[in-house]
């Protein structure tokens, strides 16, 4: 039974997964059809149609390879301008260029249904629509979340001293915590004179003091105890804002207790800030994450449990958690969605990239446009017209290249050496 309910959950959050896709293009769709943007199709999936029915202007449907949608807006690359540029780069953006004109009409240029006549603050909407429809739909999740069930979160209040910073016995050397008196069932009120109001403050700031000085202020029984000043060490620590990094930082050698708490939007979206932030860092690194997985998949080394994921890989570690006895119920059920929610937000992360085929690149290229207008029009200048964004094509060949090989590699990555949460 357990394995049925494995498969119902991972299928579940797959499906979830393509129906928040479907719901980014909707961002996209909305705002294009209320601006008057042409929009003839709107599809989930990609290759083959599966379904579809028409509405008005627009075909809706799914296709066969359930990876992504898309929604297809008319216009998106302006007439080229004379005289046309030579050279291979030239001809790719010429290429797609005259596809789509191909099915343009006369009437779309007379009517500004194109996207590329639009107001540049049109075109921002239409293009952050997708991007801000994953942040609204993860900002939704944790919040529900939040409210229902609340958030793990670690307290101040100390859980564990570390006795020995080596392992052996017969080398005990008492770390910085041990050696101030910190004891179990302390409150940690101050660190150095500065008050800290959360544990991950705590850390940042013992972290900061390297092998400095540490005097810590804790709540004892309700009394306010100054404990004598030790000073901290250095240790190889994971890095606060990517675990999958090591750095060199203070250490004190103690951690803290946890608590359920009810978390309202304002908190939900500080939290979501700073998994934004995270994610950001994270995403720097992203192409040596998936060279590294690689790398281990070839050389069967173990996988990095804190990697890159494929869709496929979300699912499996998604129907771990609805299925692990290790966790209750609620729990099972608030990792299961606290998961989807953060898929949502790196969608959204991801489509930010001020690249082609990203959103971003589309944004980037809108900001430039209304940036060289702007500047023309101060100087008196004559308006040097749209960006051309077909002639970052070869960009978004690039990209989307990369893309595809890191799909591969991660669901192969995913299948062969699934990354395992219990």
């Amino acid at each position: 039974m357990t394995v049925v309910w494995a498969i119902l959950a991972g299928v579940g959050f797959f499906a979830l997964i393509m129906a928040s896709i479907a719901l980014h293009e909707v961002g996209h769709l909305v705002p294009s059809k209320i601006f008057g943007v042409r929009v003839p199709k709107y599809f989930v999936g990609f290759g083959k149609t599966l379904w579809s029915t028409r509405r008005g202007e627009t075909e809706y449907g799914i296709k066969l390879l359930p990876l992504g949608g898309y929604v297809r807006l008319m216009g998106m690359y302006p007439p080229a301008k004379e005289p046309r540029r030579t050279g291979r780069l030239a001809e790719l953006a010429d290429g797609a260029r005259e596809a789509e004109w191909s099915e343009i009409t006369a009437t779309d240029v007379a009517t500004n249904r194109l996207f590329y006549q639009k107001k540049t603050w049109q075109k921002l909407i239409i293009m952050a629509g997708g991007p801000l429809m994953n942040i609204l739909l993860a900002f939704l999740i944790f919040l529900g979340i939040n409210l229902a069930y609340g958030q793990t979160q670690q307290t101040l209040t100390v859980a564990a001293v570390t006795q020995c910073l080596e392992a052996a016995p017969a080398a005990c050397v008492a770390p910085p915590a041990k050696q101030a008196g910190v004891q179990v069932g302390d409150t940690i009120v101050a660190l150095n004179g500065t008050r800290v109001s959360t544990w991950r403050e705590l850390v940042g700031l013992v972290r900061a003091q390297g092998d400095g000085e540490l005097t810590f202020t804790v709540d004892r029984s309700g009394a306010q105890v100054v404990l004598p000043p030790v000073h901290g060490v250095f240790r190889q620590l994971a890095d606060l804002d990517d675990p999958s990094k090591t750095v060199t930082a203070g250490f004190a050698g103690m951690s803290s207790a946890t608590a359920v708490v009810r978390v309202g939007p304002v908190g939900t979206a500080k939290d979501m800030w700073t998994m934004t932030t995270q994610s950001v860092k994270a995403l720097a690194t992203f192409p040596a994450k998936v060279f590294m997985t690689a790398y281990d998949l070839v050389t069967g080394k173990p996988r990095d449990v804190n990697g890159p994921l494929s869709v496929v890989g979300a699912s499996v570690a998604a129907s771990e958690l609805a299925t692990t006895d290790q966790l209750t119920l609620s729990s099972r059920i608030a990792s299961y969605f606290s998961l989807l929610g953060g898929v949502n937000l790196f969608v959204a992360i991801l489509n930010l990239v001020p690249l082609l085929p990203f959103d971003g690149g589309h944004i980037a290229g809108a900001l430039w446009e209304a940036l060289r207008r702007g500047w023309a029009r101060l100087v008196r200048r004559p308006d040097p017209g749209f960006v051309d964004t077909a002639r970052l094509l070869p960009v978004a060949y690039v990209v989307g290249a990369f893309l595809m090989i890191t799909g591969v590699i991660l669901v192969l990555a995913d299948i062969i050496s699934p990354i395992r949460i219990f």
